[in-house]
C-alpha cells in the first residue's frame, strides 16, 4: 500500500496516456474526458490530497466532464456534417424501373441514379412479380439485392 501512496502520480500518468491512446482510436471524446479527469486527479495528488481523495476527485471530474462537456463537443463536431445521405441510406426510397421481371427470387431494376440492381419483390407487397417498365420504389437493401415494391401512383 505504501507503493501506491508513493507512486500514485505514476499510476495517474499511465492512466492518462492509456486514455489518450484509446481516444485517438475511438474519436468519441469519452476517453478524452476520462484523461482530463485523471489529470485533475493527478493535480489533486500533487497538492497533497490522499490517494482515496485523488480517486474520488478524478472520478467525479470525469463524470462531470462526460455529462456536461462531451455532449456540447459532439454537437460542435457534427455541426458541419454533410446532411446528404450516402451508401445504402441514399438508396432507401429511391425510384426505379423494372428492366427484367422481378419476383420474390430475382430480377433487375434500373434506379433513378442510373445504377442497375438485382431486385426482388418485398414480401408484404401486393404484387408477386413486376413486369419490365413497372415503376418501383426501393424499400430495403438485402446484401446486394434491392427489395422493391410497385410505386404508388399519384391521383393527379
Amino acid at each position: 500500500m505504501d507503493w501506491v501512496i508513493q507512486y500514485s502520480w505514476v499510476i495517474w500518468l499511465v492512466l492518462i496516456l492509456l486514455f489518450i491512446t484509446i481516444e485517438m482510436l475511438s474519436l468519441e471524446f469519452t476517453f478524452l474526458m476520462l484523461a482530463i479527469g485523471s489529470s485533475i486527479g493527478l493535480l489533486s495528488g500533487l497538492l497533497g490530497v490522499p490517494w482515496w481523495g485523488q480517486l474520488i476527485i478524478g472520478a467525479a471530474a470525469s463524470v462531470l466532464l462526460l455529462l456536461l462537456v462531451r455532449p456540447s463537443l459532439l454537437r460542435a463536431l457534427r455541426k458541419g456534417e454533410d446532411p446528404t445521405k450516402s451508401n445504402i441510406d441514399a438508396l432507401l426510397g429511391a425510384r426505379g424501373l423494372v428492366v427484367q421481371t422481378v419476383s420474390g427470387h430475382g430480377g433487375q431494376v434500373k434506379l433513378a441514379n442510373g445504377e442497375l440492381w438485382t431486385a426482388m419483390v418485398a414480401v408484404d407487397s401486393p404484387a408477386t412479380s413486376l413486369e419490365p417498365g413497372t415503376a418501383v420504389r426501393v424499400l430495403a437493401i438485402d446484401g446486394a439485392t434491392a427489395v422493391v415494391a410497385p410505386q404508388e401512383r399519384n391521383p393527379s
